[in-house]
């Protein structure tokens, strides 16, 4: 009896929930209407949903580009993925930022447990420690985009409103808020529900700064990782535990092989 009224809740809930969401598709002012009621029974403020959506307008280039890069990244072997990123050039600014950063990266190592070397591979990759292209786009314009196509929707209507709470919060200004194609944020590209999940204030200063504040970057990068299971002080080559965990920032193998290689290479003399 008790697991009947559970599943009649669970359908019940699930029904309810879906009547709420935005339809995909559309006029699409009038599914960036739906969008801020959701965002507003979110905790979203009317101000904050009004000015992150002033002029919002459906972006072409971000379909297009979605559309042609599925696919891509995964035609490429282990080999030849690996032969453009881990370059010479990169592991000598990377073996050098981890120097000027040692006390930082062993406070987050010592709290997280997350090598300091795998950190460091990670932000190189990503964006060249900061100083690489982090995305140029309007994050609410490119995700609202993205909501609105039937594609993917409840997906991307999820990292909207997550979008929105990042203001909310004020973690970042508008004027700040821009990313890549798909809306990844910062020096190591969170989708915004990672950046509300994860995002640690980590040098103190009341917000969490994924474009500028590397504290912030690399104790939220370690912190995703610890909180889906990081194993302090385990090995995280392939077939390792640890590798398994690294799905959850990239669940491409080959894309987690070379973060396994780069971090190698940083521990070789």
């Amino acid at each position: 009896m008790i697991a009947r009224f559970l599943l009649a809740l669970f359908v019940t809930l699930f029904i309810a929930a879906h009547a709420r969401a935005a339809q995909c598709g559309g006029d699409f002012n009038t599914f960036l209407s739906a969008m801020g009621r959701e965002a507003q029974a979110a905790g979203v403020s009317r101000d904050v949903i009004a000015s992150a959506f002033a002029g919002v307008t459906l972006d072409q280039a971000v379909l297009n580009f979605d559309r042609r890069q599925r696919g891509m990244f995964h035609a490429k072997s282990f080999e030849e993925y690996a032969s453009t990123r881990v370059i010479p050039a990169r592991i000598k600014r990377a073996k050098g930022l981890m120097q000027k950063h040692a006390q930082l990266l062993s406070r987050i190592q010592q709290q997280f447990g997350v090598p300091k070397e795998l950190l460091m591979a990670i932000w190189t990759l990503e964006s060249d420690n900061g100083t690489g292209d982090m995305g140029k786009l309007p994050v609410v314009r490119t995700i609202a985009t993205l909501a609105h196509d039937c594609r993917r929707t409840e997906l991307f209507q999820t990292e909207l409103v997550a979008a929105l709470k990042i203001l909310q919060r004020d973690d970042l200004p508008l004027r700040d808020l821009i990313g890549a194609f798909a809306g990844e944020i910062g020096q190591t590209q969170f989708l915004p529900s990672s950046y509300i999940k994860y995002g640690v204030d980590f040098d103190g200063n009341g917000h969490v700064d994924l474009r500028h504040s590397v504290p912030d970057v690399l104790a939220s990068t370690a912190n995703l990782l610890k909180t889906n299971g990081w194993r302090a002080g385990a090995p995280f080559s392939e077939g390792t535990e640890n590798f398994q965990v690294m799905r959850e920032w990239n669940r491409s193998e080959v894309y987690r092989k070379t973060m396994v290689l780069f971090a190698e290479r940083l521990r070789e003399p």
